[in-house]
Order: structure tokens, then sequence, then C-alpha cells
């Protein structure tokens, strides 16, 4: 992609929520995967990230254990509970029938009014 892309209000606790269920991470890391997937287009800001993931945690959607990271030093891991796993297929759910209406009325022609 390589173009930069504003994030919408309400969709980084989502993005969050989809890298961490691809594996516990660190808080540094779920900025770096959210980057890796969306293929640079999406960048959090550390000031943003951190108390999304400490408002995710009080909300029950994530749980956090201490470990250590690739470069030996003490982080906090972050992985998804059961109540984030489904706050993740309902919010999936939610943003792909959203998508999908407003690519049907980009794609409207003047002819099929």
């Amino acid at each position: 992609m390589g173009d930069k892309a504003e994030l919408l209000p309400g969709t980084l606790d989502l993005l969050i929520l989809k890298s961490v269920s691809l594996g516990p991470l660190h808080g540094y890391g779920v900025l770096l995967r959210i980057s890796q997937i969306s293929g640079g287009a999406l960048e959090i800001e550390q000031g943003a990230l951190y108390p999304a993931l400490y408002r995710l945690e009080e909300q029950g959607l994530l749980s956090s254990q201490w470990g250590t990271s690739d470069n030996n030093r003490r982080a906090k891991f972050y992985q998804l509970t059961r109540t984030g796993q489904r706050r993740l297929r309902e919010e999936t759910a939610s943003w792909e029938r959203l998508a999908a209406a407003i690519g049907l009325v980009l794609q409207t022609r003047p002819e099929e009014v």
C-alpha cells in the first residue's frame, strides 16, 4: 500500500483485538503488527495505543502477563480473553456490513438511481 490512512473513530480497539488474536504481543509489538498487516498504511501512535490497551484490559477483553521481549527487556504481553474473542467477532461482522454498504453506495452509477 504505502500511503498512510487515517484511522476512523472507534477502529483502534478493533485493530488491537485483531492483532492480539494472532498471538500474544507486547505493546510495541501491537504497533508493529498493525503496521505490518496493513502494509504500512496504518501507524498507531504510542500515546493512543497504551491507553487503549489498558482500557481493553479493564473491560476484560485482554489479559496480560509479564515476560521478556525479543530484545531481552521486561514487557507486558497481551492476549485475547474469551470475551475479547466474542467482541472481535461482533465488531468484525459489524465492520464488514458497514464496509459492504458503503461499497454499494460508492459503486452506484447515475443510471442506477
